[in-house]
């Protein structure tokens, strides 16, 4: 997710045991200029495993040279992406904008997979419209080219994010193909991500905004589902402690004025699971000062949000 699934980010998602993480949506040529803050969106980090980045673009040779580079800087895995549904990805015929091309999607994927030695995976939606729904055939073609996972939104590129993720109809996805499926949109929690397996049939999901605010939720449904280890979801000051690591990390990924407002959604989301009281929250997030900020968070995440209490001392 742009502007979230940054390094410090990945690295406390990883930290609590998810299988796999993935970068944010890096543009291909914008990495290849070496325009400022691109190859942070692609940074790995040494102690994190399983990490694909992903690669958006709309020319096939500069897509392969992308992908050779992050390849040599040590990912794992190159995701291709065909999802992404802002206008102005779109506009510039990237994301979701190639399934209206399948014939120049298919080039742009065959390229990539030849470029590189390690795993090429594809992220698309069902298609572009109610109108072109082409997920499957798109799919069947990237297997035949050497595509080794496809991970499908159960949306429409026009939904957005609008209505709700249709997980049936990523089931005609899987029957087209032998590789691996695995199902997005909509997975808040273990119940949900049972839910889309059952109608799709994909052999795994995706979870993206539902861990907004809860790193942990990866390793959580993979603990309900599979019998994975369960990870120790933080609370009081354990919460208050994870959350000052994040932010700590943050300044120093980023620098500390970038790193503060790169920060400040993240403990939002982070307030929002607490359900930390409106006058505290904006305190936070209104604060300039470092120490200050350290503070507040100390405070804010002290709250139980089944009570909007704060949590007795134990």
């Amino acid at each position: 997710m742009a502007g979230i699934t940054d390094l410090p980010y990945r690295s406390l998602v990883a930290r609590f045991g998810a299988g796999l993480v993935v970068s944010e949506m890096v543009a291909s040529q914008e990495l290849l200029s070496r325009r400022p803050g691109t190859r942070e969106k692609a940074e790995l980090g040494l102690d994190v495993v399983g990490t694909s980045v992903q690669l958006a673009g709309r020319e096939a040779e500069p897509m392969a040279e992308a992908a050779r580079m992050v390849e040599a800087m040590g990912a794992r895995i190159i995701d291709i992406n065909m999802g992404c549904p802002a206008k102005k990805v779109t506009q510039g015929a990237s994301g979701s904008a190639l399934m209206k091309t399948p014939d120049h999607a298919l080039r742009l994927i065959e390229a990539v997979v030849g470029a590189v030695k390690v795993p090429v995976t594809l992220k698309t939606r069902l298609g572009w419209d109610d109108n072109m729904l082409n997920a499957a055939p798109i799919a069947k073609r990237a297997e035949e080219v050497g595509v080794q996972m496809i991970t499908i939104h159960g949306r429409t590129r026009c939904q957005f994010y609008k209505g709700r993720a249709d997980w049936a109809a990523i089931r005609a996805v899987k029957e087209a193909v032998n590789v691996p499926v695995i199902a997005n949109g909509d997975i808040i929690d273990s119940d949900t991500a049972r839910t889309a397996l059952r109608l799709s049939g994909a052999d795994g999901v995706m979870v993206g905004r539902g861990a907004q605010g809860r790193p942990w939720l990866l390793a959580q449904i993979a603990h309900d589902l599979h019998g994975r280890p369960k990870p120790m979801i933080p609370q009081g000051q354990a919460m208050a402690e994870m959350v000052a690591e994040h932010y700590d990390e943050m300044l120093r990924f980023y620098g500390a004025e970038l790193g503060a407002k790169v920060a400040r959604k993240h403990l939002g989301w982070y307030m929002d699971h607490c359900a930390t009281p409106a006058d505290l929250r904006r305190a936070l997030l209104t604060a300039r000062e470092v120490k200050t900020t350290f503070d507040l968070i100390a405070e804010a995440m002290q709250y139980d949000a089944a009570t909007a209490q704060p949590r007795a001392a134990a």
